[in-house]
């Protein structure tokens, strides 16, 4: 069977219904397995749906109803998966929290999302939400996931008690949503102050998942890892609904230190990365470069050479010649693709980016190795990407076409517009409504850009994070901050110059490469503090940002800098949990640091 006999058109379509169809016409077919440990739990999609329908079964008896919220606490397991779509066959909204939220934060959403039911992993979800469930009026029970902690109290049951329920009228609720129904809820990080509950339909989440199919086709029931958190609108699209809509086998890593293993182990048909984590792989090819022999490392600087060539041809809109196509695939096999077996991306079809830029010079050197990694734009509000880069349309720096079914423009101060399928349904008021935030069907995204004339959209920062210096400049501090971090030894940067004369830098050291970086050269420092005052790190530093200064306009240059001895992180504060910048949180905590860089 060829994908094409098992594809499907948005409209008609709903979650439920993908299961059923996945039940019924793959019931053999794995659809979720629960890691790559021995003994790892692999469910069918015919056992996904049984578990399913029994979970549903419990929650509407626990009192969960239709239009309802449900908040998830819980790590990647498959319970998550299970909780998650018995939600939505009951026509409730589920809804992940970070586990990084503070208890305020944690406070506010149990608040705002008038949730009437709580799922939670153990022990430590457990006490983090204690405070916040007794605060919870519209709370009508709580399910605990690991056996033996449900306290006694006749609000909670455990997770166990759900999958043993016996199931009926389950065809019925499959068959009672609608593609226009809400289908869950996504806080957005609160950047720039509380977040907000983003509401998306089932025609949100089916065309998102259809329209990157249909761009970069991929094998049959494609193989795929899931290691983002499920808070976040990428895993959500690519970890739950579109191997829905694909009938594809999903491999959850719930600890982001075994990707690479788990990613060597699966051999994914596609990988999506926020830009930390192309910028910690290219840091670890680079090692693994280093240490090959001459003559090895001369094959593959051959093999390199064409790979990017071939790469800046296709970026810049132009045929790559047949020679050196033929020459460029001859090599690959040859040469580098068992460097990305070595990885586990050897048998990758699509390779995406999203949430940040990428350095350049991190997507040059990867697409050197034979993985062009291709910028998506978007935001929760667009399900995910609304912008997609394909082989045949792409730009350095830039985050492609707008998608099938999606239109963008630019509003007349620069801000981008989208309108189109992928569009939410609106933002999630208190008493449970939602209020649309369209104007005409045109969403204003808070990102500044621009639309070129092969119709690539451009990205150069967010309306509300541009920096305006003393001198009236507007500079995208994003652009600064991701040239800085194209550098190994830097994990996170901060461009400081609002209402100040010129650019500075605070430079946070990466907890990883760092050591490496310094234990190479002989540097026996091995902490963050103790590398932030190492003469030799700190001239590397220096070298740094003296070079990303060379791709900078001069009024964009930063003229000093201040290497932290300090971590930045979701649990400190100063990084949201998708790993952005909370600027105003970097402002005050650190505001000796930047009141000095400008003494």
């Amino acid at each position: 069977m060829t994908r094409a006999e098992h594809a499907v058109d948005a409209d008609g379509w709903t979650i439920p219904r993908l299961l059923r169809r996945n039940a019924t016409e793959f019931p053999d077919h794995p659809a979720l397995t629960s890691g790559i440990e021995p003994g790892a739990e692999t469910f069918t999609w015919s056992r996904l749906r049984q578990e399913v329908a029994a979970a549903a079964t419990g929650l509407a008896e626990l009192g969960l109803r239709r239009g309802d919220r449900m908040l998830i606490a819980m790590s990647k397991r498959p319970e998550h998966w299970i909780a998650d779509l018995a939600a939505t066959h009951l026509g409730a909204l589920p809804c992940t929290t970070y586990d990084t939220l503070s208890p305020e934060q944690i406070a506010f959403i149990a608040r705002h999302s008038a949730a009437t039911v709580v799922v939670l992993e153990g022990a430590e979800q457990l006490e983090r939400w204690r405070d916040a469930l007794d605060r919870m009026p519209h709370l009508r029970g709580a399910v605990v996931v690991e056996p033996g902690l449900a306290p006694a109290d006749p609000r909670f049951v455990e997770f166990a008690q759900l999958r043993g329920k016996p199931v009926s009228g389950f065809e019925e609720l499959t068959d009672a949503a609608s593609p226009d129904d809400p289908l869950t809820v996504v806080y957005t990080s609160g950047t720039t102050g509380d977040p907000k509950g983003v509401v998306l339909s089932h025609r949100n989440a089916i065309h998102e998942s259809l329209m990157q199919d249909s761009l970069m086709p991929m094998p049959e029931h494609p193989r795929s890892v899931s290691y983002l958190p499920m808070a976040h609108i990428a895993e959500r699209v690519l970890g739950i609904y579109m191997p829905l809509c694909n009938a594809g086998h999903v491999t959850i890593c719930a600890d982001q230190a075994q990707l690479l293993p788990t990613l060597t182990a699966v051999r994914p048909h596609g990988f999506f990365g926020v830009p930390r984590v192309w910028e910690k792989m290219a840091a670890g090819l680079r090692a693994r470069l280093e240490a090959l022999s001459d003559e090895d490392r001369v094959q593959v600087e051959r093999a390199s050479e064409a790979a990017l060539e071939v790469f800046r041809l296709r970026a810049a809109g132009e045929a790559v010649p047949a020679e050196l196509a033929e020459r460029h695939e001859r090599l690959d096999a040859a040469v580098l693709r068992p460097i990305r077996a070595a990885i586990g991306l050897d048998d990758c079809h699509r390779t995406f980016s999203g949430a940040a830029p990428v350095p350049d010079e991190v997507v040059e050197f990867l697409a050197g190795l034979g993985i062009p990694v291709y910028e998506v734009w978007g935001l929760s509000e667009t399900t995910g990407a609304a912008t997609v880069s394909t082989p045949d349309a792409f730009a350095l720096g830039a985050v492609g076409r707008p998608a099938p079914g999606v239109e963008v423009r630019t509003a007349e101060d620069g801000e981008l517009l989208v309108r189109g399928a992928v569009v939410f349904l609106g933002y999630l008021t208190a008493d449970g409504g939602v209020e649309p935030a369209t104007d005409g069907g045109w969403f204003p995204t808070g990102d500044v850009g621009h639309v070129d004339e092969r119709g690539i959209v451009h990205v150069t920062d967010r309306k509300k994070e541009l920096i305006i210096t003393a001198g009236g400049k507007n500079i995208a501090p994003t652009r600064i901050e991701s040239l800085l971090r194209a550098h190994p030894l830097i994990g996170q940067a901060a461009a400081i110059g609002d209402n100040r004369p010129y650019v500075t830098a605070l430079i946070v050291l990466d907890e990883e490469a760092a050591p490496a970086w310094a234990r190479a050269r002989g540097i026996t420092a091995g902490t963050a503090a103790e590398l932030a005052r190492d003469p030799q790190v700190l001239a590397e530093v220096a070298e740094a940002v003296d070079r990303a200064n060379k791709s900078l306009a001069r009024v964009e240059q930063v003229k000093r800098h201040r290497v932290l001895d300090t971590t930045w992180s979701p649990e400190t504060g100063e990084l949201t949990p998708k790993l952005s910048l909370r600027r105003t949180v970097i402002a005050e905590t650190h505001a000796r640091e930047i009141d000095e860089l400008y003494a």
